[in-house]
């Protein structure tokens, strides 16, 4: 079920009033992660987007919430097929990059009209400084296929702009030249250098069963997904396959959607951390209202600070649980049957 196509056209934006809100000095806060009083920032810019996003402003009021009445852990989460059919916006502007989401065949590709893009570099940089320090000391290798033979593609442009922070002259995309790629692990393995090898999943499955290299030191990163090109499988043997043709001990993650500007890693055994500005909640699929407790399986939703002119708010179409330690995991996704029409008939 998609939500209704002519929704912006019933809803009075004219009603829309402005709100005392820097957005600037919020960005700043979060970026030098001072986000020590996350649920105070996020009903900040909660109040802010419900001022100035007609569509989540409808979205809120249709679900039966006041939003004067709404704490910090009673905001709710737009689902993100949203983004297939309608232009979320917080504020009038004139985006200065369009992402796209792969999709699958035959299917409405989402949209993230970006109104600024220096907000994602920032956070993006932000985050890979928090997690693995500067970019510099890398090689980054990327096999990336599938989203370089699209247009549009945060990820891809997410990559594109660490291979030159990298600044190594072997840093770079091997879109199918895989007997390349071997030749040059086996030139940085030699010359000690600090390498992540960046892959959505099927390309690196492709690789280790044509090219296997032992380099215990490689940080290898799966960014997910078949995309039609191999059989699903589970995440596990995923890593599986990859450590015994590797010789490394873990697989790390990246954790990411077109719809976000912010991202979350795992550095093995599929265990997510978010930056400080970003934090996952877990909903029950039949009640996206209800929470669930750390342990528990229900649907993915992300509150994304960075995410300051579209919706910080958004409800995935993954399964995934809060382990007790605070990160999560990603289980899967849903499928057709699960999106319960309670998430998509507000509109």
């Amino acid at each position: 079920m998609q939500p209704n196509t002519n929704i912006a056209e019933k809803i009075n934006t004219s009603n829309t009033i402005p709100m005392r809100f820097n957005e600037y000095d919020f960005l700043e806060n979060i970026i030098r992660s001072n986000v020590s009083n996350f649920d105070e920032l996020a009903l900040n810019l909660f109040l802010f987007q419900y001022a100035n996003n007609a569509i989540y402003a409808h979205f809120v009021k249709n679900i039966g919430l006041k939003k004067d009445e709404i704490t910090a852990a009673e905001i709710p989460f737009l689902p993100v097929e949203f983004f297939k059919t309608q232009s979320i916006r917080t504020t009038d502007f004139k985006p200065e990059i369009i992402f796209t989401s792969s999709g699958t065949t035959g299917l409405i590709s989402g949209k993230h009209e970006v109104k600024d893009i220096s907000i994602y570099r920032r956070s993006f940089s932000k985050t890979f400084e928090l997690f693995y320090g500067n970019i510099s000391e890398y090689c980054l290798l990327a096999l990336l296929p599938s989203y370089l033979e699209r247009e549009g593609s945060s990820l891809v442009f997410m990559t594109e702009e660490l291979i030159k922070r990298s600044a190594h002259p072997d840093s770079g995309f091997y879109l199918h030249d895989l007997k390349k790629l071997a030749v040059t692990l086996d030139k940085l393995k030699k010359n000690k250098q600090k390498t992540i090898l960046l892959g959505v999943t099927f390309a690196l499955l492709d690789f280790a069963e044509q090219y296997p290299v032992e380099f215990p030191e490689l940080i290898i990163m799966e960014t997910g997904g078949m995309k039609g090109r191999r059989k699903e499988i589970v995440r596990e043997e995923v890593h599986s396959i990859l450590k015994k043709s590797f010789s490394v001990q873990n697989i790390h993650s990246e954790y990411g959607m077109t719809e976000l500007l912010s991202q979350a890693y795992s550095k093995g055994e599929g265990k997510f951390k978010c930056p400080p500005w970003m934090k996952v909640v877990i909903t029950d699929p039949n009640d996206p209202m209800k929470k669930i407790s750390a342990g528990k399986t229900g649907v993915i939703n992300v509150i994304d600070l960075a995410n300051i002119y579209s919706c910080a708010f958004i409800k995935t179409a993954d399964l995934g649980r809060i382990n007790p330690d605070e990160t999560f995991e990603v289980i899967g996704r849903l499928d057709n049957t699960d999106l319960r029409g309670c998430n998509l008939m507000y509109l």
